[in-house]
Order: C-alpha cells, then structure tokens, then sequence
C-alpha cells in the first residue's frame, strides 16, 4: 500500500485496523506501519486507537482532477491550458518552470504534497499532504516585464475574491503577497517572471493557501498562522470547489489584469490592505526604516509615511512588520 492509497483509506475519519488494511491490500502489517509513518513525518496526524486502529482526527477530502475540471466555470475551462494533479512534486511551480517551453497559456499543475514547496525569498513551504491547497499557474504575457507591476498584489485580489465566492470572510492583504487573517498566515503567493525584458515574457504565479494545519504544522511554520477551518467554525470549504474556483478566479483576473494592469486592482486592494495606517518597521539591504503604512501606489510599490516624508518601496526583498 501507498501512502497515497493509505490516505485515501483513512479519509472519512473512520478508524480502520492495521490487520485489515494488511489483508486488503495483501502486504504485512509492518508495510502499512511504514506508509503511517511516512505520512505522519509529513505532518498528516493520524492517530493510533488501540485494536480500533488507524484514524484521522476528522475527514478530509482528496483532490480529484475531474471533480475539479467539473467544479470550472464554462468560461474558465475553455480557456484553460493544462490542468494537472501530481500525487507530489518538488513543487508546482518548479514542474511548470521545467516544462514553460511546451506548456499553454493558462496551465495549471496541482500536487497534493510537495518535497520542496517555495515560499518567498527562497524559504521552505510546509506541504503535507490532503490538508491544504498548493497550485501555480502559468501566464503568459506580450508586453514585457515593464507592464507586470503590481502582479503579485493583484493576485492576492484575486485570492480575496475566493475566498468571498466561497462564503470566507475575514482575511486581508500584507505587502508584497502574504494573506493574512487573524494575525497568522492564511496564504502566500510567489510571482516568477521569465522572458524578455521589452517583450514576450511569462509568469509562473505559486499559490499556497491553508484548509487545514495541525498544532504541529503551527509550530512547524515558526511564525503565526491560521487556516480556512479556523475561519468557517472547524470546518473548511470543500478542497475541489475550492481548487476550482480559485482556478476560475485565476483565468478571470489575470484576463483583467493584461487589460488594465495593476490599475483594475489598486481600488479593490486597498479595501484589503492590512499595512495601511499601521505603523512599520521595514528591513533590507538599505537597514532599517520606520514609519506608517500609507497605501500602495498605481505600479504596487508600498508607500511609507516616515519623518522624512513619503517613501516609495519597490524592492519585495525587505521584511516588513507591525511596529
């Protein structure tokens, strides 16, 4: 039995016997011990109940690709390129950066765990399997790197309007492209362009929202996080419908944004900005630099009121925080 297999097995919550799993698979019971463990060190909590035997804390739901495609809008599905689920990868993005050569505009590759998720400035992306939702797309775009300001902000819009198609409410914007809710992290987004400078160039756009995090995946992530069950009363929205409209949403927006830029977002970003108003304290190569949130600007750079007077922050490879 797979691990895959074993998680399947274990989703509706129910306990099920490691004697049972054995014989209906036709292994030993130390091969399902095994793939219990393999999951577990992913961060999947599955509990031991005695003879009972194995159980999830409560039932989760596996991706199906079908289900997904099924979940699209008609308008998003005919435009769409690609649409894949991996059981798991290094990580999305990383799959479609490999095959950017061949993919179609608008492909999208889903994994339900990956090995190597990337957050931004190259930092690891916890990825256990069947709790959350990690997926990159790829965009494609005639007018140079020069017309792609403000992308990664209008992708956390677009986030944003998910999770209020799906009933989430909540959740807000942090500069560059953490979504936040309840002080902790609900999401990341990572922008990476390629191409030409002045011409054809492509974005691949990574996306890793929480469903579902454990105790262990909280202390894990070493900064404060929250997930969609935290936000719907225990329970998240169904991982399909949420993969497809996410996807939708995606096809959507960035169709809206290759015709107005980052300008069809700006409004509607500053309803979410959680830095606005709020006293900050900003950390890069330049040092340390503090003053107010004051916005952000029509290219997306954060505005900073400082004694000084208004500073303009382009450069994402800062640490902003709450002073």
């Amino acid at each position: 039995m797979q691990a895959r297999q074993l998680l399947a097995t274990l989703a509706d919550g129910e306990a099920t016997s490691g004697a049972t799993l054995a014989e209906r698979e036709g292994v030993t019971r130390a091969a399902i011990w095994k793939q219990v463990e393999a999951l577990r060190a992913r961060g999947v909590p599955i509990e031991a109940r005695g003879t009972a035997g194995y159980r999830l804390p409560w039932s989760l739901q596996m991706l199906d690709e079908q289900a997904i495609r099924a979940a699209l809008p008609a308008a998003a599905s005919a435009r769409l390129g690609l649409l894949e689920l991996h059981w798991e990868l290094d990580s999305t993005s990383s799959e479609l950066q490999r095959r950017i050569a061949q993919a179609a505009d608008l492909s999208v590759v889903l994994a339900e765990t990956q090995s190597a998720g990337r957050g931004r400035r190259g930092r690891p992306w916890l990825s256990p399997p069947g709790l959350n939702l990690y997926l990159s797309c790829l965009k494609r775009f005639d007018g140079g790197f020069a017309a792609l300001s403000g992308l990664s902000l209008a992708i956390g819009v677009i986030v944003l309007r998910t999770l209020h198609a799906l009933g989430v409410a909540g959740a807000g914007l942090k500069w560059p492209n953490d979504i936040l809710a309840h002080d902790g992290k609900l999401g990341g987004i990572l922008v990476e362009l390629s191409g030409e400078y002045q011409g054809p160039c492509a974005a691949v756009i990574g996306i890793g929202l929480n469903l579902r995090l454990t105790p262990q995946l909280r202390e894990q992530a070493g900064q404060p996080s929250c997930d969609l069950a935290g936000l719907c009363g225990g329970t998240p929205p169904d991982r399909n419908r949420t993969a497809a409209t996410l996807i939708g949403a995606l096809v959507e927006g960035l169709a809206q944004f290759e015709r107005e830029g980052f300008d069809g977002f700006v409004d509607e970003y500053a309803k979410y900005d959680l830095l606005s108003g709020k006293p900050l304290r900003l950390q890069g190569a330049l040092g340390t630099l503090d003053g107010v949130g004051a916005g952000v600007d029509a290219r997306g750079a954060l505005l900073l009121q400082t004694d000084q007077g208004l500073r303009q922050i382009d450069s994402a490879d800062v640490t902003v925080r709450r002073a």
